[in-house]
């Protein structure tokens, strides 16, 4: 999926200052990192992208029949893994990803494969809670995949996991992205860096907040 930014802006509701003023950005198929300081926008760009916040004004525009945002283009389109996971709590992991795949219209046999690749397939009838950390994020990253989104978002989705766990996440992201998926991979972890066909630096152009700078 190709997606167009242009001339974007954006504030939250109250705020005097915009997040994005005039925000011109494209992707392709491939692996786009985001990066930049805490507070820059990058969790909030991906937001946009999926069509959950609206812009005061510019275009977000992708190839799909589908308009940004609408319950269509974010059932069938995209796979968005947030930072807090949100796995349904009351729902094994199987079930889990089993709704999604209802809602998106795909086959339920997708799923067994993510599981095997992710490593989390010996959990696949247990709870959420009964999961670390890592297997929850591991398994909230299967979910998204198990649909083969066409725009695949993931905000800060190896924040906090050892090198083994994120080896496992970095393999399963470049699987999805060699069949022809558009990732934005919002992180501050630059072991993500080996995976990226492009990397969208908010550092080289956002200026930096007055109490960072004494830190640069």
């Amino acid at each position: 999926m190709k997606i167009e930014i242009e001339q974007l802006k954006f504030r939250y509701p109250g705020a005097k200052e915009f997040v994005f003023d005039g925000l011109d950005f494209s992707a392709d198929s491939g692996i786009t990192l985001i990066k930049g300081f805490s507070g820059c926008g990058k969790s909030t760009l991906l937001r946009l992208a999926a069509g959950l916040l609206p812009p005061a004004s510019g275009t977000i525009k992708t190839d799909s029949p589908y308009a940004v945002g609408s319950p269509r283009f974010l059932q069938v389109e995209v796979g968005f893994v947030f930072q807090q996971i949100n796995l349904l709590p009351l729902a094994s992991i199987e079930r889990n990803i089993a709704l999604s795949l209802d809602m998106a219209g795909r086959s339920k046999g997708d799923a067994k494969y993510w599981l095997d690749l992710l490593g989390i397939t010996k959990y696949a009838k247990k709870m959420p809670q009964q999961l670390s950390g890592g297997q929850q994020q591991r398994a909230s990253i299967a979910r998204a995949l198990a649909k083969s989104p066409s725009l695949l978002l993931l905000d800060e989705p190896t924040s906090g996991l050892d090198d083994l766990n994120t080896d496992i996440i970095c393999k399963a992201i470049r699987k999805s992205v060699s069949q022809g998926t558009t990732c934005l991979v919002a992180s501050h972890d630059h072991r993500l860096d080996s995976i990226s066909n492009d990397i969208l630096d908010f550092n080289t152009f956002l200026p930096v907040e007055e109490h960072l700078q004494t830190l640069v």
